[in-house]
């Protein structure tokens, strides 16, 4: 395996200079109302509960901005926990940024969006996991979808656009007709029909979520159909989950590359999940200028470029397309981050991905095994085994 532990040299950009960041995530809290099961938080989250204050966001934005970064979405957990998300909009407002806040909807009242709205809040995404109350509830271990409903009213009668994500996977894949009524019936302009992507929590229910071939191409066909009869009314994106594929995604457009997260206690991430990785410590926004931790921190040089890639991506002729693929998924599948992305057919553990996608084909339901629900007992839980254990095995029974 690679070692990840030793700093590097300033990585290949065959001459091209590092771009500024252009997006940046303002993970707020981990804190969130809900449970659910595909959640892309840490699954070790309960270990990192320190947040940083209000003063210490506002010094983040303003260092971000002026790097360059023009758009902010402010997330979690559920940012609407945090008291100070208003005096956080409005002075993203104040320095130029589009902002988003991507939310569950628990705790968005008429107060709450009103207050928003006047501190120049640009775009809300609201989630559902299902189109039924019961299954909407069940995924997120919660009874919340009429206060989804009634958010969804509030967007649209304070002129939001009307954005709704909902995650995919085999419980609701088969429900998308019902979905994308739903989403219409509501005035969306834009859905997200985002099939689960195995990380995190999702990769610790992989075995119960993962969808067969048949449900992706059916449910394929039916956004097909919607698109081509509803035309521009809404919007659909529809993205195929990355086991399905032949070649891997950009990840994030490439790491270090357009994406600047910051997790609630500051520590500054290439991508959603890197800090599932081993071996590389993340500067720390209270340590460290961003300006610094962008162009000069050894965890975001790491994979920069193509000097780190090892064969078959190194002489790859198809390289500068999609990167190598995403880190944190070459290392779940390969315990080696600095592997080719499985998912890719010339990578030499593209069988790990192959039989994954054929367990999922040879089971009729979601496995017996009991569906893992992200909560503060379940990440302690986790986290314990891991730190007895090492690093996650990967395997067909692994939960």
């Amino acid at each position: 395996m690679t070692d990840l532990s030793e700093p590097i040299a300033k990585p290949e950009h065959e001459g091209a200079p590092i771009a500024p960041p252009l997006w940046l995530l303002a993970e707020l809290t981990y804190r969130c109302p809900l449970h659910c099961v595909f959640c892309y938080n840490p699954v070790n989250y309960a270990d990192h509960t320190r947040e940083l204050d209000t003063d210490q966001w506002l010094d983040v934005l303003r260092q971000a901005r002026a790097l360059g970064a023009a758009q902010l979405g402010f997330s979690g957990g559920e940012p609407l926990l945090r008291d100070d998300l208003e005096t956080l909009v409005a002075e993203a407002r104040k320095l130029g940024f589009y902002t988003n806040l991507i939310t569950s909807g628990i705790g968005l009242t008429e107060k709450r969006i009103g207050a928003l709205q006047e501190a120049g809040l640009d775009h809300i995404q609201l989630s559902f996991q299902d189109s039924s109350q019961e299954l909407n509830d069940f995924l997120s271990s919660t009874k919340t979808f009429d206060y989804k409903k009634r958010v969804a009213t509030l967007i649209k009668a304070h002129g939001f656009p009307m954005v709704l994500n909902c995650v995919l996977h085999r419980y609701n894949l088969p429900h998308i007709g019902r979905i994308i009524d739903m989403a219409l019936a509501m005035g969306a302009e834009y859905l997200e029909l985002a099939n689960t992507q195995y990380y995190g929590w999702a990769h610790a229910n992989r075995a119960q979520l993962m969808p067969t071939k048949a449900q992706l191409d059916e449910a394929e066909a039916v956004v097909e159909r919607y698109r081509n009869e509803i035309g521009d009314k809404c919007k659909i994106f529809f993205v195929v989950p990355d086991y399905y594929e032949r070649r891997p995604k950009r990840c994030m457009n490439g790491w270090g590359s357009v994406f600047l997260g910051i997790a609630p206690d500051g520590a500054a991430l290439p991508c959603h999940t890197a800090r599932s990785l081993p071996g590389l410590t993340f500067p720390n926004v209270t340590e460290m200028p961003l300006k610094d931790i962008w162009y000069e921190s050894d965890a975001f040089n790491r994979f920069r470029g193509f000097g780190w890639m090892k064969e078959p991506c190194r002489s790859c002729d198809e390289k500068a397309i999609d990167m190598g693929g995403c880190r944190c998924q070459a290392y779940l599948l390969t315990q080696d981050p600095a592997n080719a992305d499985p998912v890719c057919d010339k990578s030499p553990h593209h069988e790990r991905v192959i039989e994954v996608v054929r367990a999922a084909s040879a089971r009729q339901a979601p496995q017996e095994q009991p569906i893992l629900f992200r909560n503060d007992a379940n990440s302690r839980r986790i986290a314990a085994e891991a730190s007895g254990n090492g690093s996650e095995q990967e395997g067909e029974n692994q939960p």
